[in-house]
């Protein structure tokens, strides 16, 4: 997952079916998942729950901070939380904006989905810190 080894102990006495499980769902998807025609479709049907979206402008000259922000967090929540970057200036993803009631201009924001109840909530935000991230998670989890 994004270029980044894990290794599971095998020689370990503990390691059972469930531990192996989860040790690979947490490390078969990305970190963050770019959301687009071709992911659309693996990321509805993953078996985590809850999304957090990032939307904002990929050409934008603050978007590798932000990414570097949003994966540092995204590592917190691994195997929790589903982390997606959606490209604002994607004509496909016009309706993943508006179905969060977001404007351009209100962008980049955080968008957290619970799929099963479809909860959400949103966050317009300028800065995608770690903090900010992991204290918008942690407060829609609570």
């Amino acid at each position: 997952v994004d270029n980044d080894r894990r290794d599971l102990d095998m020689n370990s006495k503990d390691v059972d079916v469930e531990k192996m499980t989860r040790f690979v769902r947490m490390n078969e998807l990305r970190l963050v998942t770019e959301y687009n025609p071709v992911t659309a479709i693996g990321v509805m049907q993953s078996s985590l729950q809850l999304h957090l979206l990032l939307i904002t402008d990929k050409m934008s000259p603050k978007h590798p901070k932000r990414m570097r922000g949003y994966r540092a967090a995204a590592e917190l929540f691994k195997g929790k939380i589903l982390f997606i970057l959606v490209d604002s200036n994607l004509k496909s993803n016009e309706r993943t904006v508006s179905f969060f009631k977001l404007k351009k201009s209100q962008l980049p924001a955080l968008a957290i989905f619970h799929s099963p109840d479809e909860e959400q909530d949103v966050l317009t935000l300028d800065e995608v810190s770690v903090e900010r991230v992991q204290d918008f998670c942690n407060s829609f989890l609570q």
